[in-house]
């Protein structure tokens, strides 16, 4: 079993999606990178299937919203390769407005909760997705809780207000 490395990783990478592949870094150890959502399954199958990194398990999938920046939302993937002994975070920046990107259930199985849940929270729809519903909150919430869209605080809460305590 030969360990791989970031470096290596990212090298099969740039060979085979060139300029798809940006942003490379490797914050605490973990190769982290960026790429588009019309490769990402791509990427993820190539990273799966290669037996140079033999990424077999796919640890997460998340999102993070960042309502300042152009794209809001960051779809995040976490893969380990367990044969390797590496771990990789793959970020994809989607629109905000219209937050869709393809699913990862052709890839792996277990994307499919993953996917429920990030759609839940976040309203990332996963397109070919087998049964992309809510998992956790009500079906009739109408909102996506960890969007960043209302005040951590309701502004009209009196016990916060100075005056009422002689302040």
């Amino acid at each position: 079993m030969a360990k791989v490395t970031n470096q290596e990783v990212i090298a099969l990478l740039d060979e085979k999606f060139g300029n798809k592949i940006t942003d490379v870094n490797e914050p605490y150890g973990l190769l982290t990178f960026e790429t588009t959502k019309d490769v990402i399954i791509e990427v993820l199958k190539f990273l799966k299937e290669n037996t140079a990194t033999d990424f077999n398990f796919l640890t997460d999938i998340t999102a993070v919203h960042y309502p300042e920046k152009k794209h809001g939302i960051a779809v995040v993937y976490h893969l380990h390769s367990m044969v390797k002994g590496i771990r990789v975070r793959i970020k994809v920046y989607i629109d905000e407005q219209h937050p869709t990107i393809p699913t990862a259930t052709s890839v792996w199985n277990g994307a499919n909760w993953m996917e429920r849940e990030t759609y839940d929270f976040f309203g990332v729809k996963f397109e070919g997705h087998p049964d992309l519903r809510r998992i956790l909150n009500m079906d009739d919430l109408g909102v996506f809780p960890m969007l960043k869209q209302y005040p951590l605080e309701d502004p009209n809460r009196v016990d916060k207000k100075d005056e009422y305590f002689g302040r």
